[in-house]
């Protein structure tokens, strides 16, 4: 299995930043120089510069990559940051590997298995054609040719597939089936602080007020930290200087490791 590629710099405890569909590690220039620590944020499989493998890029395949990247680095005492899929995949990594994680971020991130009713009324029809085999296809070859330059070497597999694993009406049942798993694990880690940035919402905001309500409700040792900028389902493109600058001040309030 090849180590993923990924963006470095600093020194010190480290800082993971996980990206989500359809982007790389590009997702976080602007948000990596005003963190703390080593800060590190990978490609993930079959996107970015990471290797494109002949595999199904599901989830399962995805953290299997991830949990190679941080035994090769040894990493330990670890901050997650996580966006979109990117969530779900720290939240994941994090519950399966306790002793191991120090902290947990979050923006604009899967994070619960949702209903076709609770997901964004202007998204929801879009999903559904992705997840209709055939149109699905079409739509993704359309999309990555409209990509910036920067995010074009997403691989198509992996973009489709994430798209098609977004857990609505329960479907995919192994992806359900592993959200519950972890968040019964972010509802019971009472020693793990948690955050949860959100931003006034853009047209494509993913997590409603609904939503965060939930998460808030729902897993423990979690604050909110609602910015008055707007932005849209990317916030790392959105709003980089703020949302890095809210992680920071959050991480300056976490006690001594």
């Amino acid at each position: 299995m090849t180590t993923l590629a990924h963006r470095s710099s600093g020194a010190g405890s480290p800082v993971v930043l996980l990206h989500g569909n359809p982007t790389s590690s590009y997702l976080w220039r602007n948000v990596m120089p005003s963190l703390p620590g080593w800060r590190l944020a990978p490609d993930l499989i079959g996107m970015g510069d990471s290797p494109r493998p002949d595999i199904a890029y599901t989830f399962d395949d995805h953290a299997r990559y991830l949990d190679e990247w941080f035994d090769a680095l040894s990493l330990t005492d670890v901050v997650l940051l996580g966006h979109d899929w990117g969530g779900a995949l720290a939240a994941d990594w994090a519950s399966r590997h306790p002793s191991r994680v120090r902290a947990l971020a979050f923006t604009e991130a899967v994070l619960k298995p949702m209903t076709w009713e609770e997901f964004p009324p202007a998204g929801a029809e879009l999903f559904r054609a992705i997840k209709t085999p055939g149109v699905g296809e079409s739509l993704v070859t359309g999309f990555l040719s409209g990509l910036p330059p920067e995010y074009a070497t997403t691989h198509h597999r992996p973009l489709l597939q994430w798209a098609r694993s977004l857990p609505l009406g329960g479907e995919p049942a192994a992806v359900v089936a592993r959200i519950e798993a972890f968040g019964r694990w972010l509802a019971s880690s009472v020693e793990i602080p948690k955050l949860l940035v959100t931003f006034e919402p853009g047209f494509d905001t993913m997590l409603t007020p609904s939503m965060v309500q939930w998460c808030a409700a729902n897993f423990a040792s979690l604050e909110v930290v609602s910015r008055p900028e707007k932005a849209g389902h990317h916030t790392p493109e959105d709003q980089p200087e703020a949302l890095a600058e809210t992680v920071a001040a959050w991480l300056a309030g976490l006690p001594s490791a």
